[in-house]
């Protein structure tokens, strides 16, 4: 299975379209039976709200479903076979005696056994071209088999042999690429934007099986922390989109649009054991991957080289400190709160310093200092402002790239 199931998750909000009054609604013939306990009414009321959504669904699918593809895993997989074998191993003494398998019998137990190998599919995911010449998103667990083949299955039944270009060493995306062109493209849209109860469509390869599968619901929640697992990996998920569009196994990689027909996030994980709770990676941060894969031919992370902690009341209170907001430079027994050499010792910040602000953006419990820095790219300059002792103090940093 390729969708990775959630541990943790906290609910979320509903909403969605409703007619305001009846003016907004059309007039259907409807049924008109009459009883003794009851009349219905002799139309059938749909607010125009409602066909204008349905409407709105059906174009984007026609428009944007040929450009999501199916991700086909294929290698060499052992075949195994029922066979026999003697409980004494390769040093079974009766094993050729005739004289004792005529009086006691083949005595032998059933095994599995090995009988050389065969290349086969082994499961399948999602994905989208965001580029004419072949470049395509999915999720970094969809293509995690270094040791796998991948195959592009397009919507006009066109196959592909896939290199995978990069995986993002952070998040849960890699980016694909065929030799291709004249390729439909999606739309990338802005997930900043992104507002609980808006119309939300995810299209994907439904358990592997049933290709270009829409679903559509509504975004039931934002910035969602979720632990997810599966096929033996377990991944921290932050600021995540929740939705209760359907998402099931082989979605994954697949897009999840808005009414607008721009892709918003990435459709990534469900909840293990509930109904309509699925996530969705934000597209804004699917978007540096794919300038870092075709820049680089890697994802390329900021790296600032601090060990902090994000300061709340009670660390304020236990600690002393002066204010109840920023990341604390905080060295332990065997480390220090400034990596050395790092650009952070370059810019000579110290232990102790707190750091308040990332370009003018306030470091909170919610707005930590890690999401601040993500946002820049190796070789950006950001200005910090930092509590030293009575003073404030802006100190610019010169970001590199992280190693992994």
């Amino acid at each position: 299975m390729l969708t990775l199931v959630v541990i943790s998750v906290v609910a979320g909000f509903a909403g969605g379209f409703l007619a305001r009054s009846a003016d907004l609604a059309y007039a259907v013939p409807g049924f008109n039976p009459s009883t003794s306990a009851a009349r219905v009414s002799d139309t059938l009321v749909i607010p125009k709200s409602s066909l204008a959504q349905e409407e709105a669904v059906v174009g984007i699918v026609k428009k944007y479903s040929p450009a999501v593809v199916s991700v086909i895993i294929s290698k060499n997989v052992p075949i195994v076979e029922q066979c026999y074998v003697s409980p004494f191993g390769d040093s079974d003494p009766f094993a050729n005696d005739p004289f004792f398998r005529r009086f006691f019998g083949d005595f032998r137990i059933p095994a599995q056994c090995r009988n050389g190998s065969q290349f086969k599919e082994i499961g399948g995911g999602t994905g989208f071209i965001i580029s004419a010449d072949g470049l395509i998103l999915t999720n970094k667990h969809v293509v995690a088999d270094a040791s796998a083949e991948y195959t592009v299955l397009t919507n006009d039944e066109r196959k592909y042999a896939a290199k995978v270009l990069a995986r993002d060493p952070l998040k849960d995306l890699a980016v694909l690429k065929i030799q291709a062109s004249g390729l439909p493209t999606v739309v990338l849209g802005d997930s900043n934007s992104v507002q609980v109860g808006q119309t939300a469509i995810a299209i994907g390869n439904a358990l592997g099986e049933f290709r270009n599968t829409v679903s559509v619901g509504i975004i039931s929640g934002l910035a969602r922390n979720i632990t997810a697992s599966g096929g033996g990996q377990v991944e921290e998920l932050r600021n995540i989109i929740q939705t209760d569009a359907a998402i099931n196994s082989g979605n994954s990689g697949g897009p999840l649009l808005s009414l607008k027909g721009d892709v918003i996030g990435v459709n990534t994980a469900v909840a293990e054991g509930a109904q309509s709770i699925g996530f969705a990676l934000p597209i804004n941060d699917a978007k540096k991957a794919v300038e870092g894969a075709k820049k680089y031919g890697r994802v390329a992370y900021p790296y600032i080289g601090i060990r902090f902690v994000t300061i709340a009341e009670k660390v304020k209170t236990d600690n002393n400190l002066p204010v109840a907001e920023g990341a604390w430079l905080k060295s332990s027994d065997q480390d220090s709160a400034v990596l050395k050499n790092s650009p952070a010792d370059k810019a000579g910040l110290k232990p102790g310093d707190i750091i308040v602000e990332v370009n003018g953006k306030k470091i909170t419990s919610k707005t930590l200092l890690s999401d601040l820095i993500q946002k820049y790219n190796a070789g950006d300059t950001v200005k910090l402002k930092i509590r030293r002792g009575g003073q404030v103090i802006v100190i610019p940093v010169t970001l590199e790239e992280r190693k992994f």
